[in-house]
């Protein structure tokens, strides 16, 4: 069968007699129980792939076919999302598109011609709810790096870096992240704030960057005057986090794979789950530096890795920083230092979330997208080759990272703010807040919508668009 011009798909059992392995794939990825060495005196148990946790980082061409096994050695259904391609449904990796999964103890085949060039990454795409050890909860993540034809410039080491929370549990009492971030305009705000207590949350105790706690592990070691390019990913399942280098800038190139217009020099990152920043840094302050979290709890809960700068052997430094300010508009094309004006879009399409306390028997908050749970049939309906406008009208008191599947948008609004030229998979809309992005309904074929946060999207934050 073929899939769009991208290949053939296949799925096959192991150990079944009638069943004939395929040719050697040029990679193969192998879903099984490993264990995370946090720290020497703390290990977890999880689910991954090639048994680690990250995965491999998987290295493709732009334009050149790939075929991939994926073998599940666990007794469940696993799907794998390849993050950021564009695919037809059949590959991308969510059920609700009708993507076949890998079945329990069997396997299945991946072929596709990557694109477009840039970080993506793969990961589980399989529902959660009370299951903390389903879904994203679980080590099965990794980089995917599609290359392109250009080179993206001179760097003398190359970093990638996965933030991560570990042993998620259930509570309704939460520190509240997303109020640490800059006082946004919250157009979204109701004038009557809801007073309902709280449904139970998802939170964790233990952070890393890769599988690693601060101060486990190897340090990134450098030396003065190396320009060392970063690849850096949220992810976690659970929250948005912050990231700065003591000492240092970090200098962005790239939001979620894509070269933004106008690359800033910035203090610190913000990433929502699911999102990826590509930034260099000019190593000119010798020493022994910290690269975390902002906030010192989760810092020292193990969201942290040392620089160490080579001939210095001080303690690591942590210089503290003030309140996250992290502006998406910056990186955006502008004239005359004015942002660019958008194009005017075909089509219009309005979602508006609201958030309902207590919702489900389990304690556990519901989502709606226009007064609805999902899936929402008929009335997210795209036509092929038609320019849309999604307007996100956020009326809950969290940040969410928004991800559309199978396409890139072009983010047009945001803070209050017009901007052109950013190219993005998933966005985080602030609370109370409103973003605007636009995209061409070029896949066709069911398209899943969602909020990237797992929790959220297992209980309704998700819709399905659809090609007429």
């Amino acid at each position: 069968m073929k899939l769009g011009g991208l290949g053939a798909l296949s799925v096959g059992t192991l150990g079944a007699t009638e069943w004939t392995p395929p040719p050697k794939a040029d990679i193969t990825l192998t879903i099984a129980p490993v264990t995370v060495e946090f720290t020497p005196n703390l290990v977890f148990s999880t689910t991954g792939y090639n048994g680690t946790s990250p995965g491999p980082i998987l290295r493709m061409r732009e334009g050149v076919a790939q075929t991939v096994d994926v073998v599940n050695d666990t007794d469940v259904p696993e799907q794998v999302h390849w993050h950021g391609l564009l695919l037809p449904p059949e590959l991308d990796g969510a059920e609700e598109e009708g993507t076949p999964p890998v079945p329990p103890h069997g396997r299945r085949r991946y072929q596709f011609t990557p694109k477009p060039a840039g970080t993506r990454w793969y990961h589980t795409h399989t529902m959660a709810m009370a299951d903390l050890h389903r879904g994203s909860y679980t080590g099965q993540f990794g980089f995917l790096v599609i290359e392109g034809r250009n080179n993206p410039g001179a760097y003398d080491q190359e970093v990638f870096l996965a933030l991560r929370e570990w042993e998620p549990y259930f509570t309704a009492l939460m520190a509240d992240a997303d109020a640490l971030g800059p006082r946004w305009p919250m157009p979204e705000r109701p004038d009557v704030p809801e007073i309902s207590a709280n449904g139970l949350e998802v939170s964790a105790a233990f952070f890393s960057n890769n599988d690693k706690a601060l101060g486990a592990g190897e340090p990134i070691r450098v030396r003065a005057g190396q320009r060392v390019l970063f690849h850096l990913l949220n992810a976690g399942a659970i929250e948005n986090r912050s990231l700065a280098l003591a000492g240092h800038q970090f200098h962005v190139v790239a939001l979620d794979g894509n070269p933004v217009p106008s690359p800033q020099p910035v203090d610190h990152l913000v990433l929502g789950p699911g999102e990826r920043v590509d930034a260099y840094v000019e190593m000119n302050r010798p020493g022994v530096w910290i690269m975390g979290a902002i906030e010192d709890n989760v810092r020292n809960a193990g969201l942290g890795v040392v620089v160490e700068y080579a001939g210095q052997r001080q303690p690591p430094q942590w210089l503290p920083m003030g309140r996250p300010v992290w502006d998406y508009t910056i990186f955006g094309a502008t004239q005359g230092g004015t942002a660019l004006a958008p194009r005017a879009p075909a089509d219009s399409i309005e979602m508006v979330f609201e958030k309902v306390a207590r919702a489900h028997e389990d304690k556990f908050n519901g989502f709606l997208i226009n007064g609805k749970a999902y899936p929402h049939d008929g009335e997210f309906v795209l036509r092929e080759g038609r320019r849309y406008r999604l307007t996100f009208r956020n009326r809950t008191n969290d940040a969410h990272p928004l991800h559309l599947h199978r396409h890139l948008f072009e983010l047009v609004e945001i803070y209050g703010k017009p901007t052109a030229g950013i190219m993005k998979d998933t966005v985080v809309v602030p609370r109370w807040g409103r973003a605007v992005v636009e995209f061409v309904a070029d896949q066709p074929g069911l398209t899943l919508f969602h909020c990237h946060i797992q929790q959220h999207m297992d209980y309704g934050f998700k819709a399905l668009l659809k090609y007429v």
